[in-house]
């Protein structure tokens, strides 16, 4: 059997205001198939899809995106403005630079720069 990756679906919510925030991170147009099911293609990028699920988020993501941005401090306002949050503070390690956010409902991603 040979499979691929098709989306990456998050649980959620409110798929739209998650379709709108991701939307206006990384590009792409969100489309809202109905109010349990919103999604967007970004360019060059997986579909990410967000489906109605009656469950809070508990506790930490055990899966994240990582998104590479020229400037991690930049990307972060940026981010906060949208509705992110910061969660700590930038890291340096060997690989560089990154900063952890949370979406507007709280999911981690990181910023990740150079």
């Amino acid at each position: 059997m040979t499979a691929r990756q098709s989306q990456l679906v998050v649980d959620c919510a409110r798929p739209e205001t998650l379709a709108v925030f991701w939307s206006r991170l990384l590009g792409g147009v969100p489309v809202h198939r109905d109010p349990a099911w919103s999604s967007l293609d970004p360019p060059g990028g997986l579909r990410m899809a967000f489906q109605r699920v009656p469950e809070a988020k508990a506790g930490k993501n055990r899966l994240h995106l990582d998104v590479a941005v020229e400037d991690v401090v930049a990307a972060a306002e940026g981010a906060l403005s949208l509705g992110g949050r910061r969660c700590g503070g930038p890291v340096r390690d060997a690989a560089g630079v990154f900063q952890v956010m949370l979406d507007p409902e709280g999911n981690e991603f990181c910023l990740v720069g150079p």
